[in-house]
């Protein structure tokens, strides 16, 4: 492994699916000490790219924070014995799409809204801090639902629009395990589209009807992950967040208890567990909230 991938796991919470997570490593950055999206927006908060696997095939759902971090993805399912990669991306933020380049002799699976953003804003993926450079487009676009095998595994692809509009989960019904990209967060939901919550909620309300028996985010606890991930509860306690947080700013309430008050309940009921550096997040979705509903 690079210094950029030295403190990266490879785990397998359930048999043929991987977790390849990295962060939450107190006072380390990997890029640079001054501000910049790979240390404040990924590695801080700790972040999760997956890979389903059965046989000579796989499916790598998202492509990790850098170029590095997707090559130990590669080396790791060929070392498997792995010969057919398709990658599939959750939605266009940059600490999910970052190694598209590891990857570009593959089918690249996304949204059609996911593709659509990618191109409004590739010359600025490109040229962010750290660069995404070369970017590599979908190859493949769907727009609500893709049904896919992985060798004998069945796969599903469906169009949430929970944290960002282009919000892409994979659902493996044999198993009722979903991989949630950004669309269930731990310890709460980062709000990038303030205007669209009255969305969020209700698209979280829909993901509730599932018959959903573990949940693995993109963005959670390392040990939660390879115990074999999070409840429904999560859910729960993401929409709740958000319909308390919107219903607080509503009634122009000027001083919002801290996460570890706002969010005591759930994370009392083991739904979520509490991470400090969240309270950053929280109160960016304070501003938001606020900012969005004046």
């Amino acid at each position: 492994m690079s210094k950029m991938t030295e403190t990266l796991s490879i785990l397998e919470p359930f048999p043929g699916i991987f977790a390849y997570y990295d962060g939450r490593v107190e006072g380390k950055r990997l890029h640079a000490e001054g501000p910049n999206w790979l240390d404040d927006g990924a590695y801080s908060l700790g972040v999760a790219s997956y890979a389903v696997v059965d046989g000579d095939e796989a499916l790598v759902y998202d492509t990790h924070i850098s170029l590095a971090h997707a090559a130990v993805i590669r080396t790791h399912i060929e070392g498997l014995g792995v010969r057919t990669i398709r990658v599939v991306l959750s939605h266009w933020h940059k600490d999910h799409i970052a190694g598209t380049a590891a990857f570009a002799d593959c089918e690249i699976i996304a949204l059609t809204l996911t593709a659509q953003k990618l191109q409004e804003n590739r010359a600025k993926i490109e040229a962010a801090n750290p660069p995404i450079a070369p970017l590599i487009m979908p190859t493949r676009l769907f727009d609500e639902k893709l049904e896919l095998f992985v060798g004998q595994r069945r796969v599903e692809l469906h169009h949430f629009a929970i944290h960002s509009a282009d919000g892409n989960v994979i659902w493996l019904p044999q198993e009722k395990l979903l991989l949630a990209g950004d669309t269930l967060e731990d310890t709460v939901t980062y709000i990038a589209e303030p205007q669209q919550i009255g969305a969020h909620i209700g698209e979280l309300r829909r993901l509730r009807e599932w018959p959903i028996d573990k949940i693995l985010p993109s963005h959670g606890d390392k040990a939660r992950i390879i115990e074999g991930g999070y409840g429904p509860a999560l859910i729960d306690a993401n929409r709740g967040y958000l319909e308390r947080l919107v219903a607080a700013v509503a009634h122009g309430e000027t001083v919002i208890p801290p996460l570890k008050d706002f969010t005591a309940a759930d994370i009392g009921s083991g739904a979520i567990l509490y991470f400090q550096p969240y309270e950053t997040v929280h109160q960016s979705n304070i501003a938001a909230i606020t900012a969005a509903m004046r």
